[in-house]
């Protein structure tokens, strides 16, 4: 399977977005996951709906959102402009923004969840023992929620990888720049003749989501066994 240049850049653009999307929300998905998780507060229902509202909002509206807020014109674009001279929308960074965004409720969901079932009382004991806030969290409930941040982080990036709407709205469907693979397959299937070069865009983003999801539980698997080596 011969793929052309164009393709190739396709292909490249999807993961350099996809990893710069998740490494952006990596650390706040972390921070944000483990508040849900370890604090109950008034209003805590809205947060959670707030965080996960880019799952049931059209991701047309997210772009949109994203546009009026990071847009030269909007109320944070226009003061990283002014300040850094620094414009997101139509760029690839632009893109790994909108893809982030609508790959962070997947990360923190999944992690919440690994660090709701990591037994409180272990943290409690090397609090007595003197560790401060942060040492416990690196030391205790971040190892034991890793499975879930390894499903989190694949799910997010499989997410990004996978973002159309949001990114065709905030980032627009730029040859070179902003064109990934979901978007160029859209731009293939819209111009006659290219039904050959859709299709081996078709296969190539199943094989990376596959790649992606059986890296996350051959990670998770050699993670859990090496905790229970250690505790055992």
């Amino acid at each position: 399977m011969t793929l052309s240049p164009a393709e190739w850049e396709a292909i490249r653009l999807s993961l350099l977005i996809g990893f710069a999307a998740v490494a952006w929300i990596l650390p706040p998905g972390i921070a944000v996951a483990w508040w849900l998780a370890r604090y109950d507060f008034k209003g805590k229902a809205i947060v959670d709906g707030l965080i996960h509202l880019p799952l049931v909002l059209p991701p047309v509206v997210v772009g949109y959102l994203l546009l009026i807020a990071l847009g030269r014109q909007g109320v944070i674009g226009s003061w990283l402009y002014s300040v850094f001279g620094v414009s997101l929308p139509f760029t690839w960074q632009g893109a790994a923004v909108a893809s982030g965004v609508m790959a962070f409720p997947l990360l923190v969901r999944a992690l919440r969840l690994s660090l709701e079932a990591v037994d409180p009382k272990l943290e409690a004991a090397a609090s007595t023992l003197g560790a401060g806030r942060l040492r416990v969290f690196a030391t205790i409930t971040l190892p034991l929620a890793i499975p879930g941040l390894l499903t989190g982080t694949v799910l997010a990036f499989a997410r990004a990888l996978s973002e159309f709407g949001a990114t065709i709205t905030f980032a627009s469907n730029i040859p070179g720049e902003t064109r990934t693979l979901p978007l160029a397959l859209y731009t293939l299937i819209q111009s006659a003749g290219q039904e050959g070069a859709a299709a081996r865009l078709c296969l190539i983003s199943i094989v990376i989501a596959l790649m992606s999801l059986i890296a996350s539980e051959w990670l998770a698997r050699r993670t859990r066994l090496r905790l229970q080596e250690r505790d055992g």
